[in-house]
């Protein structure tokens, strides 16, 4: 039976080509039935398509007699080891071997996607091109591979269960009675072998490797359907084609000081009686492992002692995939998939020069990072790598300083002084100021000041989709002198309604209804600061998360006043990018540059559609903007001792994790042994 990307959604996908502007006081009624009308457009085009090249890919690869090889990557005995760290790094170390890799995570919440849960609850969502809300971890291998995903390659209990539902709300099932086994067991494989053949590289054809990450810890209740699915997958696809890798924790206890495997031995006892045999074993720890700690999993464990890798801490997470290289973890990996006379040797010269220079960075650069979730820096996970992108390409050593909107607040000043007083303290050290985005009114008005802050002493300021928002709201009070200027997020009786509800978003319905995925920005001020950053070109595609707007009705008012909105989309309605020309650098962007961050991308002319604000952030924050601008994106900052690419000017590192605040409340993005 053939299955079509769009009978496995739970919703339809948006289409980029459908991008309602200002609705010029059209009755609601008309608006949502337009919108309707688009939506359902929108989701047969992207039905027939998928079902096109769904049936297209199997047919080739069928006639080809091409198996395609699955990694499943799990974790035992504690959660946040760093499952999602490994199953980047075993891609891109399969990458660098010239095998072609795609990625799924299953996350076995009921939840149907990431998109309405809190970020202190899962971390950030992360947004992909064609709008799905997916786990952060689907941004880690974006970053790390280089592809695109869809929104399919985050598999939830929700979805499936949804999907099986749904099907037997039609009758497909023919009355039989619907059960865990074999109905949702059965579904959660035929997903997997879906997806796993859809090209995500840009290149024509499916990969040759897929990475399948299972989120949570095993022995948990919620991941037992997908247990049973993966041992029932792992017969049918046959030996040779699945390989699965273990990451589990081996501690060392301060009384006793040496490495204590029961916790693995355990974890690797529970996973056999659930059907699943490892092969290999990665095994976190302070320390490399010692030769008798692995013997003595080889013995209880079963697995050859050349299969236990060790994923001690590193400076940086860029050495991960290195240790992985250094202790053969790839020659293990292609002998149990039989691909070792497929494979070359991995290239990981320009990955190793990424995490020399990252190590060698000492000159710091500050940034004020004033948001609603500073107390999980994973909320805002993809705006640190972008950020730690700029810094490194600038030579810079990124300090964050997580600053609470709400301690900025004049309400925190009369009940805390000194928190308020040490949350201006961090702002007015910073050299450059960033608001990311979020929801709802706790701390905006604090987030309003730090704009006021950055505006009236050219601090450079960026200012992403919430941050955009805000400095409008900051203009208009205090440029404008609209004193109840606002949002009608916060506000919905204001009388200047600068930022509004945008008429073809739901509003009774939260999951899966902003908008959101890639739309297209086109520049309409050739000299701006944006435009130089770009490359100078006319439009770009970046990825969107909101259910509010710039008011079209003040844009007119706001730009006699000296805000231009530098970017618009297709329409001309919707403003995107705004800039205050007099200021050495003060952007907005409504859409979230930061998912599209990717290091190492080659460019002569300029580095990609992510790293411009950031890049011009930290080149504003540490005096490096003017030359930059001047060399029309073509400076290297790098030692000439490093050679990172012939075809790359400039250098992009990164990191992916999980990041440590610092007790003096800084962060410090080059940590020691932090998984980040």
């Amino acid at each position: 039976m053939v299955f079509s990307a769009a009978s496995f959604s739970p919703y339809p996908s948006p289409s980029p080509l459908i991008q309602p502007s200002h609705y010029c006081g059209l009755p609601t009624s008309i608006v949502a039935c337009s919108s309707l009308c688009l939506s359902l457009l929108a989701s047969i085009t992207v039905s027939l398509t998928s079902r096109l090249k769904y049936r297209f890919w199997a047919k080739r690869r069928i006639a080809q007699q091409i198996k395609m090889k699955y990694i499943l990557v799990t974790g035992g005995v504690v959660s946040g080891l760093g499952k999602g760290v490994t199953a980047s790094s075993v891609g891109l170390l399969l990458k660098a071997c010239g095998l072609r890799v795609t990625s799924i995570k299953i996350d076995p919440y009921l939840n149907t996607d990431a998109g309405t849960m809190s970020p202190f609850e899962h971390g950030e969502v992360f947004v992909l091109d064609d709008g799905g809300e997916v786990d952060l971890d689907l941004g880690n291998y974006e970053r790390f591979l280089d592809i695109k995903l869809t929104r399919d390659n985050n598999i939830t209990t929700g979805k499936i269960y949804q999907f099986v539902i749904n099907k037997e709300r039609k009758g497909d099932y023919l009355g039989k009675t619907v059960q865990v086994v074999p109905h949702i067991t059965d579904a959660i494989q035929e997903w997997i072998e879906r997806v796993a053949i859809i090209p995500v590289d840009g290149n024509e054809g499916p990969a040759d490797v897929c990475v399948i990450e299972l989120g949570g810890t095993i022995g948990d209740i919620e991941s037992m359907p997908f247990i049973e699915a993966l041992g029932q997958f792992s017969y049918r696809v046959g030996p040779g084609n699945f390989c699965l890798i273990h990451v589990s924790l081996v501690p060392v206890l301060n009384v006793v000081g040496e490495q204590k495997t029961k916790p693995t031995q355990h974890s690797v006892r529970g996973l056999r009686g659930l059907g699943l045999t490892p092969n290999i074993l990665a095994c976190r720890s302070a320390l490399p492992l010692e030769d008798n700690v692995k013997e003595k999993l080889t013995q209880f464990c079963h697995v050859p002692a050349s299969n236990i890798l060790t994923l001690y801490d590193v400076p940086n997470i860029w050495h991960v995939p290195l240790l992985l290289r250094d202790q053969k973890g790839h020659e293990a990996i292609l002998k149990a998939l039989n691909l070792q006379g497929v494979a070359k040797e991995p290239m990981l010269d320009e990955w190793t020069a990424r995490a020399k220079i990252s190590d060698a960075l000492s000159d710091p650069v500050r940034i004020a990072m004033v948001g609603k979730y500073t107390g999980l820096s994973d909320s805002y996970l993809s705006v640190l790598k972008a950020l730690l992108h700029a810094s490194v390409t600038c030579r810079r050593k990124l300090v964050v300083d997580w600053v609470p909107a709400s301690d900025l607040e004049d309400a925190t000043a009369k009940e805390e002084p000194d928190v308020h007083k040490n949350a201006w303290n961090l702002l007015k050290c910073a050299d450059g100021v960033l608001v990311p985005g979020g929801f709802g009114d706790r701390g905006v008005e604090g987030k309003i000041l730090a704009a006021k802050y950055a505006r009236e002493n050219n601090i450079p300021y960026l200012g992403i989709c919430l941050g955009m928002q805000i400095a409008v709201i900051e203009f208009s009070r205090h440029v404008m002198n609209l004193r109840d200027a606002n949002s009608t997020e916060f506000d919905p009786n204001t009388k200047n309604p600068c930022v509004i509800f945008m008429p073809e978003v739901s509003t009774t319905h939260m999951g899966g209804t902003m908008r959101l995925g890639s739309r297209r920005t086109y520049f309409q001020v050739k000299n701006c600061k944006s435009a130089k950053l770009y490359g100078n070109v006319k439009f770009v595609d970046e990825r969107h998360r909101h259910r509010y707007e710039v008011n079209p009705d003040m844009v007119m008012q706001l730009e006699r006043s000296g805000l231009a909105f530098v970017g618009k989309d297709e329409g001309g309605g919707r403003m995107e990018i705004l800039e205050l020309l007099s200021h050495p650098f003060y952007v907005g962007v409504q859409f979230h540059p930061e998912f599209k961050s990717r290091p190492g991308k080659p460019s002569a002319l300029f580095l990609g559609a992510l790293l411009e604000y950031f890049l011009g952030l930290i080149a504003a924050s540490s005096g490096q903007l003017d030359a930059f601008l001047k060399a029309d994106g073509q400076i290297n900052l790098l030692p000439p001792e490093i050679s990172i690419s012939n075809s790359s000017s400039l250098a992009i590192s990164y990191q992916n994790g999980h990041a440590k605040r610092l007790s003096n409340g800084h962060y410090n993005e080059n940590g020691n042994g932090v998984h980040i």
